[in-house]
């Protein structure tokens, strides 16, 4: 698989580059930082490592415009360590967080694990229902009645878990775990942003009473709330 190293210290995007190959990737280091998203268009990558501190643009806004064409799984990489930096970059489109310095087994089992969610997890074409809201899974899309909304990774794997459990309500630590894995590194904060993301969506084709919040119970979808 393609990854493209967005970051403008050589040293750290060489030592990515050779481990990523070292595991049977196929890295490639931008250098041109005016023109990120041609070189993106160019490659088109299947995961994106992207420093948040560049020249000229930063990452965030290198995110937005790579989300306005793709959903392409997207690690940000950061000093940053404040929680207020790893909510930033989750709502900038992100979907997960490397702080600096890093341990290569750390950042390598990141990006096998977002791979392995988003190829493994798409490939299979399939569809959940809940009254006359259609999940397509495999496009990651929402259906409802004359409306087709476009979703992000961790928005469709919400949906999926949610959809799944229908009826019931699911831990928010589940939920944690289902988008990253672990839910250990990651502040809650983080998928409080997630979900307020997703219900905006959700808002604007009129299923804003989609998802149920139960505080101490966590999130819920039923026909009920349609």
């Amino acid at each position: 698989m393609k990854i493209m190293i967005v970051e403008d210290d050589r040293t750290i995007a060489s030592i990515l580059a050779a481990e990523l190959t070292k595991w049977g990737y196929n890295p490639f280091i931008i250098t041109d930082f005016q023109n990120v998203l041609a070189r993106f268009h160019e490659e088109a990558p299947q995961l994106v490592l992207m420093d948040i501190q560049l020249p000229a643009f930063n990452g965030y806004y290198w995110c937005q415009e790579i989300r306005k064409v793709s959903q392409v799984p997207l690690i940000f990489i950061s000093s940053r360590t404040e929680n207020m930096d790893i909510v930033m970059a989750i709502q900038m489109g992100g979907d997960d967080y490397i702080q600096k310095p890093f341990d290569l087994n750390v950042a390598l089992a990141k990006v096998q694990a977002l791979l392995r969610r988003t190829y493994d997890f798409t490939e299979n074409e399939n569809y959940l229902h809940l009254g006359s809201v259609i999940l397509k899974t495999g496009e990651s899309k929402l259906l409802y009645e004359e409306n087709e909304l476009d979703l992000t990774r961790n928005e469709l794997r919400t949906l999926e878990l949610l959809f799944q459990k229908k009826g019931t309500f699911v831990a928010r630590e589940e939920i944690m775990v289902r988008l990253w894995e672990d839910e250990s590194f990651i502040d809650d904060n983080t998928l409080a942003v997630t979900i307020a993301r997703l219900r905006k969506k959700l808002k604007n084709i009129g299923l804003d009473q989609l998802i149920v919040t139960k505080k101490g119970m966590g999130y819920s979808v039923t026909e009920e709330e349609l």
